[in-house]
């Protein structure tokens, strides 16, 4: 219990610290993208911590010496928009030849480790393969492309999705999956820790990041492919150097403690944190500084990384992967991942994965409703239909074509085209809470989302006989969430899927009265042809949650439930009301710090039992996110604030 807690407690400290941004400073979303996954993934805290006590039992009993080679299947999924993005299979292939020479201390740069820390240099014997075969056991290059219409990507997972541009992961107990796209906003890359969603589990890197010493690619001064040595890193569950605050904790001995991120190249020795002669271990493939600056891991740090493949540990699966086992090709495969996007009132594009040895594809469609399909050939793996019928439902398969042999057609995938008519949106203007529109409950509505700056507020009431709530939100046409609201205005609840996947909230309460919907657009997204489909299910009887509870005791998929602290409106322009529901009296100590550790407020309000209000103003301070920590005894919350 005493390192759970210890674990618990450091973890909520990365969550809060963020070190300051600079220009030409390497940018790691791997925090960020933690704490979005921890907000919609109540359980994975507790997930992460187990895995963190399995390994600190692990390191206690390993020394690190008596380790064989581990072998890692690799899957590049390239998602490209322009061609400067598509990277060649020769930047592919000497991003994996300096990982493999990262991980096995084979880099020609070891020779720069200071000999101060040349002793606890480590080969973790770590390898990694192209994958040669897929999660069908079919072969393959290891390598899927796809070019996509979005411009950019963050670290909300869209990547990962086909749905949303990107491409899907292949099984993660099996594969690594790497992801290369344009990133947004500066972005290097980001990884997912182990205990994520297998859907989600790998690394994203800047597609300019990748390459070697020897084929650098083209982002200035991080072009080396230590970006994906540094994302790998955290995906085998190594953590930021310098603990991701002041003198932090990476859980690992042999690192010493620094005082924050290093950037650029800096001079040996620099000292922090009392931690002279040697000073800091800037060289570390966990640090901040630029790719030619890096050049090591640790003996800890490798062995922290074998206890994923220990008996019981997260990654062991990959122990048993057939992933690097050619197969012997006797036919032509069969084509998967079939989709449409850019879907007009008269066309589409379809898309599918390639297929090792194919030379071109015969691609057949037709309306779901007729018996003969028309058929083209390509040697593309996307095609563009003109011609159709709006409001349609359209099937299409695909068949492989290697050299005289042709191999099956897939199964057939279906898309609708548009309709000429335009939905009927009879609930507008309702932009804001004060013109929210009343709409009846255990019923479907539909409404619209016109512009990238429509919000569509709703209001509905529940009664002494039908308090539970069950909010649905499908048939979206583009990434949209939901917010749920009581009658003061505070958030209550949000649901915010990537894409098209549906939204649901469920609020099982005791409570009765007036209550608020906001439906709105993921960074301004909108379709002004398309309706979505909206119903709010009241009954007496609890609703069950993803969990399969149905008690009546405010079980709910919201955030602000899970440890009682709210705050909204979030993101507002800097006037933020805190609700804090108390089971003591105890004073409730808040701060409030920007991302680069900067307190903007420290004070403390008298709370008593049950619900407590209290007012945060940091305006006149920069649009951007900021973290509040409320202390009140043994309690501890941390949130983000979104200033815009």
């Amino acid at each position: 219990m005493k390192l759970k807690l210890l674990l618990a407690s450091a973890l909520f400290a990365v969550l809060s610290y963020a070190p300051a941004a600079a220009q030409d400073v390497r940018n790691c979303g791997t925090m960020e993208y933690l704490e979005y996954q921890m907000q919609n993934d109540p359980n994975l805290a507790e997930r992460m911590l187990d895995i963190e006590s399995f390994t600190q039992k692990y390191v206690d009993t390993h020394t690190g010496q008596e380790k064989s080679v581990i072998t890692i299947p690799v899957v590049f999924h390239i998602v490209y928009n322009t061609s400067a993005q598509n990277v060649s299979d020769a930047i592919i292939m000497a991003q994996l030849d300096q990982l493999n020479k990262d991980f096995a201390r084979l880099n020609s740069d070891a020779g720069n480790t200071p000999s101060a820390f040349q002793g606890l240099a480590a080969n973790t014997e770590i390898q990694f393969c192209l994958a040669q075969r897929d999660p069908n056991g079919n072969p393959t290059t290891g390598i899927q492309r796809r070019q996509t219409s979005v411009t950019a990507f963050s670290s909300n997972n869209a990547v990962k999705y086909f749905a949303n541009g990107g491409l899907d992961a292949w099984d993660a107990t099996q594969y690594l999956n790497f992801w290369s796209c344009n990133l947004s906003g500066g972005l290097l890359g980001y990884a997912q820790f182990p205990g994520g969603s297998p859907a989600t589990d790998g690394v994203v890197c800047l597609f300019s990041s990748l390459g070697s010493l020897s084929v650098p690619g083209t982002a200035t001064n991080y072009n080396y492919g230590r970006t994906a040595t540094h994302e790998v890193g955290h995906w085998l569950n190594l953590r930021h150097i310098w603990g991701d605050a002041t003198c932090g904790n990476d859980f690992v001995n042999d690192t010493p403690t620094q005082q924050t991120a290093n950037n650029g190249c800096p001079a040996y020795p620099k000292v922090s944190c009392s931690n002279g002669p040697t000073g800091d271990m800037f060289m570390n493939y966990m640090d901040y500084t630029y790719d030619a600056c890096m050049n090591m891991f640790t003996i800890g740090q490798s062995v922290r990384m074998d206890a994923l493949f220990a008996p019981g540990g997260f990654r062991a699966g990959l122990l048993t992967s057939q992933g690097c086992v050619p197969v012997t090709q006797t036919g032509c495969g069969t084509a998967g991942n079939l989709a449409a996007s850019g879907i007009t009132t008269n066309s589409a594009t379809i898309s599918w994965a390639s297929v090792s040895g194919a030379s071109s594809y015969n691609v057949q469609y037709k309306l779901s409703s007729a018996s003969t399909w028309t058929t083209i050939s390509t040697t593309s793996t996307s095609a563009g239909l003109t011609g159709l019928q709006a409001g349609s439902a359209y099937q299409f398969q695909v068949q492989a074509v290697c050299g005289a042999t042709a191999g099956s057609y897939s199964a057939a995938a279906t898309f609708t085209t548009l309709s000429n008519t335009v939905c009927t949106d009879n609930y507008e203007s309702n932009e804001s809470r004060q013109t929210a529109k009343t709409i009846p409950t255990n019923t479907n509505i539909s409404a619209r989302i016109g512009t990238s700056t429509d919000k569509d507020w709703f209001r509905f009431s529940t009664t002494s006989s039908a308090r539970n709530i069950l909010v649905t939100l499908n048939q979206l046409p583009a990434d949209y969430d939901v917010r749920l609201y009581n009658s003061k205005g505070q958030q209550l609840a949000i649901s915010q899927n990537g894409g098209t996947t549906a939204e649901s909230i469920i609020r099982n309460t005791n409570s009765t009265g007036t209550y608020f919907l906001q439906v709105y657009g993921y960074n301004g997204a909108f379709n002004a042809n398309s309706c979505y489909n909206l119903r709010v299910d009241v009954s007496s009887s609890a609703f069950k949650t993803m969990d399969g509870a149905s008690d009546a005791s405010d079980e709910t998929l919201e955030l602000e439930s899970v440890d009682a602290l709210s705050l909204f409106p979030n993101p507002s322009n800097g006037n933020f009301t805190l609700s804090l529901l108390s089971d003591s009296e105890e004073d409730a100590f808040v701060r409030v710090y920007d991302l680069t550790g900067k307190q903007i407020i420290n004070t403390r309000f008298a709370a008593t039992k049950g619900q407590n209000v209290f007012q945060l103003d940091i305006t006149g301070n920069a649009s951007g996110i900021y973290f509040v920590d409320v202390n009140q005894g043994a309690s501890r919350w941390v949130k983000k604030l979104i200033v815009e």
